[in-house]
């Protein structure tokens, strides 16, 4: 059992100040120190130094570690383009990409802050960096394939990946699926990959409306996608469109990347059946796929929460910045509201979506925190502060252990 005494803590919806919390793998008791002394004698005190904040891990729900090798291989500004360079540069990308490659990815999102992510995996060579992380880790494996030939081979690879991650025993590995987009999966493999999901009650997500070519193909058939798929595929028709995709998870609620085309309609049928979006504004920026119309979702009650996306389409994996680039392009939302509905989004609704006890400062809930060194006291305005300034992350727990820092 440790005691800990910050100066101020952030739960994250509300500030308090000169409490310490007792913590083991959870959070026993929040109260005052010596009280918390008194009731729990042999707890080691943890004295933090003036102006510390103790806050929720940070949680990033969507990264692909597989593809962290990218620097500068890769064509930003439009998403077929992009698409073409990942194609032309992916066996680089996957083989200048080892294990050491993938740790590095991961210690950097420690650094920041990040206690959680979903790892969503195409090939499973994330799987034994996932399985040795220091954060808890939602193993997000992805089934691909459009061409109903190849439904049998491809079923059998992604089952293979998904035992294999089942076989990762140790505490915060959760296996999971993920469906990789409405073009680019059969309906026969979504079908079978649900069963399981069902079966196992596995968490779901998948990528949904990324792009105006996306869009245009689940419509019509046609658009940038038309020479794409027949010169690769040879394949003149989507295997779905919207509507028929969405379908399949009615009853699973699924958690759907970035979502920045999407209509009306499409947005109903996200609402009735529970899902969540994952909002990645760097991503959609470098892709050139516009922005996601955050004022809609919460219009309609849609939960959304925030993500990296991988470094295939990114230049770091840190979720504060990933804050302040959301802040920043929603230049009409309240700036205060609009922080605090961020530090939410990586915090107690990320946890939230994903089904995990964490993401709050609360008793019982896991001991999933990190210690930021601020500069002053704060005021009204904390939660702009933290993310317009890059304060330095001096300690992390996870599930009550300290993963960095000194005591």
């Amino acid at each position: 059992m440790k005691i800990i005494s910050p100066n101020y803590i952030l739960t994250p919806n509300e500030l308090f100040q000169n409490l310490s919390i007792a913590f083991d793998k959870t959070i026993q008791k929040i109260g005052f120190e010596e009280d918390l002394i008194k009731e729990f004698p042999e707890a080691e005190v943890i004295k933090l130094a003036k102006n510390s904040l103790l806050m929720p891990g940070l949680i990033n729900a969507h990264v692909h570690i597989e593809f962290s090798a990218n620097k500068t291989q890769l064509s930003y500004g439009d998403f077929i383009n992009w698409l073409y360079s990942v194609i032309e540069n992916r066996e680089e990308l996957i083989n200048g990409c080892d294990q050491n490659c993938m740790s590095k990815s991961i210690d950097a999102m420690l650094d920041r802050g990040i206690t959680t992510f979903g790892a969503i995996s195409s090939h499973a060579m994330d799987l034994d960096a996932c399985a040795n992380a220091k954060q808890n880790v939602v193993f997000f494996n992805e089934l691909i394939g459009s061409q109903a030939g190849m439904a049998d081979a491809l079923f059998g690879d992604f089952l293979a990946r998904l035992d294999a991650s089942k076989a990762v025993k140790r505490e915060g590995f959760i296996p999971a699926v993920a469906i990789h987009s409405p073009y680019s999966v059969h309906p026969i493999l979504i079908k079978k990959a649900l069963e399981i999901v069902a079966r196992e009650n596995l968490k779901l997500t998948a990528h949904f409306m990324e792009s105006q070519a996306e869009r245009d193909w689940l419509d019509e058939s046609k658009g940038d996608f038309q020479e794409f798929f027949k010169n690769f595929l040879n394949q003149e028709k989507n295997v779905s469109d919207s509507k028929e995709f969405l379908e399949h998870f009615n009853t699973t609620p699924t958690l759907l990347t970035h979502v920045v085309k999407s209509n009306e309609d499409e947005l109903q049928k996200i609402k009735n059946s529970n899902h969540t979006i994952i909002h990645c504004p760097i991503s959609n920026r470098l892709l050139g796929n516009g922005v996601l119309n955050i004022k809609q979702l919460n219009e309609n009650n849609i939960p959304w929460i925030i993500a990296t996306d991988g470094l295939s389409s990114n230049y770091k994996l840190d979720l504060f910045e990933e804050m302040k680039i959301s802040l920043m392009t929603h230049a009409n939302a309240p700036l205060l509201g609009f922080s605090q509905s961020l530090i939410n989004a990586a915090t107690k609704n990320a946890a939230k979506a994903l089904g995990l006890n964490t993401g709050e400062i609360k008793e019982g809930k896991n001991a999933d925190m990190i210690v930021l060194d601020l500069e002053n006291e704060p005021n009204d305005e904390l939660m702009t502060h933290l993310i317009l300034h890059h304060y330095n992350i001096s300690k992390v727990f996870i599930n009550g252990k300290l993963e960095k820092g000194e005591i």
